[in-house]
């Protein structure tokens, strides 16, 4: 944690770097960790990729010019360790307690502001594809992915082996609309579109997994067949990918509204749109937790029937099995007055009688769904 103090020591006094602050003597930092750095100017990338040093020095030069206004610099980091990350931090003066979120994760989806950085969590998730679900089956796989926002800066810092952001940095890049021009908080929108269309992506999987599901609950064996492990499994996949989607909906609410000031006008209607996204999301996978609930009691119900069934069967067969066990018990004692005993049509006698109690009581039996 000494690098988290030194950083606390370091953003006291003044927690954003002015631009005519110096760059040179801090760390460089990050530098196994970055996956590409650029500066974009007028919504275009400018040059080719450099260093977080060489971007911080290029933002803070295209300042020095009124047509160079809106420029900004994007640094993707993976997985960075505390001294990879330490350069970077004090560089952008962002603040202590966010950057220990960055660097050691497993942190819940949340946009938080500290002074002039937002500072966005977002869990990303991929569908895992599987032949047969079973009770070990992992359905979804989950990573995280943090965005430092500034008013000329935007770092990304993912954790995971998905979610990569080079496809979607490629593409703004390709986009002919300007979306860049509008500054980091659209980068923030791209990200968080970008998240929550894959949430749209893997609840359509989900759907396929939860009514096969309920087939299995309701097929014809479904009492006997269907697993309670395999539904329990679902569900537990499901609760992860609801821990992902649903803390999310009020941060990109509050993205929306007038008085996010760090956020360009222009981009809020977008977060609008994004918000009603992951509305829709949220109430899928809350619709998923409650039908898995619902096919976990009937699955536990239909085993509970089935179960009583077998002991109506045996109760039953051992109740027709108890009626030649008697009878021939009682002609097993050795009694000299018995009846029948003299008679040549004594033993078939008996024996048809066995039979034939033992017959209606089976017609009774069925006639009543014993048997």
């Amino acid at each position: 944690m000494s690098m988290i103090n030194n950083l606390r020591a370091a953003v006291r006094p003044n927690r954003r770097r002015s631009v005519a602050g110096s760059y040179d003597a801090l760390p460089e930092g990050a530098g196994s960790a970055v996956v590409d750095c650029a500066v974009y100017q007028h919504g275009r990338r400018a040059g080719d990729s450099c260093s977080p040093r060489e971007a911080a020095r290029r933002v803070k030069a295209a300042h020095q010019f009124p047509e160079a206004a809106g420029s900004f610099s994007w640094i993707g980091l993976h997985e960075p360790t505390e001294a990879e990350f330490e350069g970077i931090a004090q560089r952008f003066g962002l603040h202590p307690l966010a950057v220990e979120d960055a660097v050691h994760a497993h942190q819940r989806p949340k946009v938080e502001r500290y002074d002039d950085v937002l500072f966005a969590v977002f869990k990303t998730v991929r569908y895992v594809e599987h032949d047969q679900l079973t009770p070990t089956s992992e359905v979804v796989e989950t990573g995280e992915l943090m965005a430092f926002v500034g008013r000329d800066f935007v770092i990304t810092v993912r954790h995971g082996g998905h979610g990569s952001l080079q496809e979607l940095r490629h593409r703004l890049e390709a986009d002919d609309s300007g979306l860049l021009a509008r500054g980091p908080s659209a980068v923030l929108h791209a990200i968080a579109d970008h998240v929550v269309d894959n949430y749209l992506l893997v609840a359509e999987r989900l759907q396929t997994d939860v009514d096969d599901i309920e087939y299995g609950v309701f097929s014809a064996k479904g009492g006997r067949s269907a697993d309670v492990g395999r539904v329990y499994q679902l569900k537990r996949e499901v609760l992860e990918f609801k821990r992902a989607v649903v803390p999310l909906l009020r941060p990109m609410q509050q993205l929306s509204e007038p008085q996010q000031s760090l956020v360009n006008p222009e981009v809020q209607k977008y977060f609008r749109d994004v918000a009603d996204h992951l509305a829709r999301v949220t109430e899928q996978v809350q619709g998923f937790d409650e039908l898995l609930n619902s096919l976990l009691q009937a699955n536990l119900a239909q085993v509970s029937v089935a179960q009583n069934e077998d002991m109506r069967k045996i109760t039953a067969w051992a109740a027709i099995f108890a009626v030649p066990t008697m009878i021939t018990g009682v002609y097993g004692m050795n009694f000299e007055y018995m009846p029948e005993l003299k008679s040549p049509y004594g033993y078939p006698t008996v024996l048809g009688g066995i039979v034939l109690i033992c017959i209606g009581m089976y017609r009774g039996f069925r006639r009543n769904g014993w048997l």
